[in-house]
């Protein structure tokens, strides 16, 4: 009657949680006493330097190619007809980046990128989170028959030659559709993501249905405020997967005019496309080599996303843990 007068009426439930886990010792302690277990122990000082220098050795390893591609796009025509690798190069310069945001393709390329990025990303995590919430109700008739559909694509793939014709047939080809809508569900984003939510409590999914609310306002004012974590990850997935996709673009789009950024880099880089440098530098001035142009580009592409994985990369951990174990 208390509970009910206080207006809280989760109080005993909480009371009833805190007398379960604490009315019986748990297996550590019934195990080794109050010995502290040796995850919680102070590591020993060689084993924290062995750690310092293992991950000094990773850093160095994931940061040394990038910084040498950085210092490429700086350098002028006289640092790379020097030869050898360039770290801090003695003559910067910004005519490959002046070459590369005025020739117009670039820019375009990026914006591509950015719209497509921001439109996919948003189709694809609406579409996994309604079908993760739909497959994580025990309620829904066939929810593990279309379990077993989903999880199938991760061991049986289309093919290339099945999937471009499918899209043909579908009338797609030279549109931004075909780029977004063969992948709009990730089949490992989507175990994380339903498992997540069969993690959530029921007894708030139970208070919410006593209330009167649906399916569709117990997974917007319920499920998704408490799913905070697992959908930053599951965005940045998509993000990045959709940033970085480009052959799906060589296969589907025609029109160069509609290319995304990595369409770009990979026709300068690998097939040896070159800019118009004529129209944007002095004549009377040398070119930047085609190779400070050609990082300059992996620099543009690689960027953005840099720039969006420290804002979310706190989610990263936590957000996949908790929807990767059940307890």
């Amino acid at each position: 009657m208390s509970n009910q007068v206080s207006g809280d009426p989760f109080a005993s439930i909480r009371t009833n949680a805190v007398i379960a886990a604490t009315a019986k010792p748990s297996f550590w302690k019934r195990r080794f006493g109050n010995k502290q277990a040796p995850w919680m122990e102070d590591p020993h000082p060689a084993m924290q330097v062995l750690k310092f220098v293992v991950l000094a050795l990773v850093f160095i390893a994931m940061v040394f190619p990038f910084l040498n591609i950085v210092a490429v796009s700086f350098s002028s025509y006289k640092d790379v007809l020097g030869g050898g690798l360039i770290l801090f190069p003695a003559n910067p310069t910004l005519d490959a980046y002046r070459v590369i945001f005025e020739d117009g393709s670039v820019i375009r390329a990026l914006q591509v990128s950015f719209w497509l990025t921001i439109v996919g990303t948003a189709a694809q995590v609406i579409a996994t989170v309604l079908l993760a919430y739909g497959l994580s109700r025990p309620s829904v008739p066939g929810s593990k028959f279309f379990l077993l559909l989903v999880l199938a694509t991760m061991l049986f793939g289309p093919g290339m030659i099945p999937m471009y014709l499918l899209v043909k047939e579908l009338g797609l080809l030279d549109s931004y559709a075909a780029l977004i809508l063969p992948k709009l569900i990730g089949a490992f984003n989507l175990v994380i993501l339903r498992q997540f939510f069969m993690n959530l409590p029921s007894e708030l999914m139970e208070s919410a249905r006593l209330d009167g609310a649906g399916d569709f306002r117990l997974l917007w004012d319920m499920v998704l405020p408490l799913s905070k974590a697992v959908l930053a990850v599951i965005a940045l997935f998509y993000a990045v997967g959709m940033w970085n996709s480009f052959f799906d673009a060589i296969l589907y789009i025609n029109d160069p005019s509609k290319w995304p950024i990595q369409v770009v880099l990979q026709q300068t880089v690998l097939q040896g496309t070159s800019l118009n440098m004529a129209s944007v530098l002095n004549p009377d001035a040398p070119p930047p080599p085609p190779k400070t142009v050609e990082m300059a580009i992996v620099v543009a592409a690689t960027l953005p996303i840099l720039v969006v994985y420290p804002f979310v990369q706190k989610y990263f951990t936590r957000g996949v843990l908790t929807g990767a174990i059940k307890g």
